[in-house]
């Protein structure tokens, strides 16, 4: 077995299948607005990237427009509001969760999702108590890639980074956990978007289910 004593996840596309929720609030906003629902498969891969990528692809603007923030802000309050509606975690998760603790290992979150929208997602899942470690988007001033958030995670969790494996579907993800020390794994089950090169971003390995994950360590 590898030397890992800490498992850490990003939040939307790895350790929680968040995209029914967020492509439900954005085809709200757009329907408020007059506009065509998007179809679902069209949203999913952009799900990682937050609010702001949301919008811009719901609406064909960026952050000059006028109404952008707004837009935004509105997403986001209807996000909150049905936060666990459609959100359950990725198949094999929960096994993947009670093996790591079963270990005796400790695992916990690292999202750039802000702490107003993680904290309840995570209550709502039933694995705010169990994380040992939870650094949101806005916990610090950086956020990923930087690497303060994740040797953040790893000091709350009582390891070293060497110590720590991260397990993202994005690009920052793994930039973030190997400019902190950290193992990586790109979660092939997330939001990969079609122009995304994940074989390219330099991670100790890719996996296709949490199963994988554990084989891993």
């Amino acid at each position: 077995m590898r030397n890992i004593r800490t498992v850490l996840f990003d939040l939307d596309g790895t350790l929680a299948d968040t995209a029914p929720d967020l492509a439900f609030a954005l085809n709200e906003v757009l329907r408020e607005q007059g506009c065509e629902p998007l179809p679902f498969e069209q949203i999913r891969p952009v799900v990682s990237h937050g609010g702001i990528a949301l919008i811009k692809l719901g609406f064909n603007i960026d952050e000059t427009a006028p109404q952008f923030d707004a837009l935004r802000q509105r997403l986001l309050a209807i996000y909150r509001e049905h936060i666990v509606r459609g959100t359950t975690l990725f198949a094999g998760m929960t096994e993947l969760l009670d093996e790591i603790e079963g270990r005796g290992l400790n695992w916990g979150v690292v999202t750039n999702k802000p702490g107003w929208l993680t904290e309840p997602l995570l209550e709502g899942l039933a694995l705010k108590k169990r994380a040992a470690t939870i650094v949101s988007g806005d916990t610090l001033p950086e956020r990923k890639p930087h690497p303060a958030p994740m040797l953040l995670a790893c000091q709350q969790a009582g390891s070293a980074a060497a110590e720590c494996l991260y397990v993202g579907d994005a690009e920052r993800d793994i930039e973030a956990g190997r400019n902190a020390g950290m193992h990586t794994l790109v979660a092939l089950f997330g939001y990969i978007g079609n122009d995304d090169k994940p074989a390219s971003w330099r991670a100790d390995g890719m996996v296709e289910s949490a199963e994988a994950i554990l084989q891993w360590l």
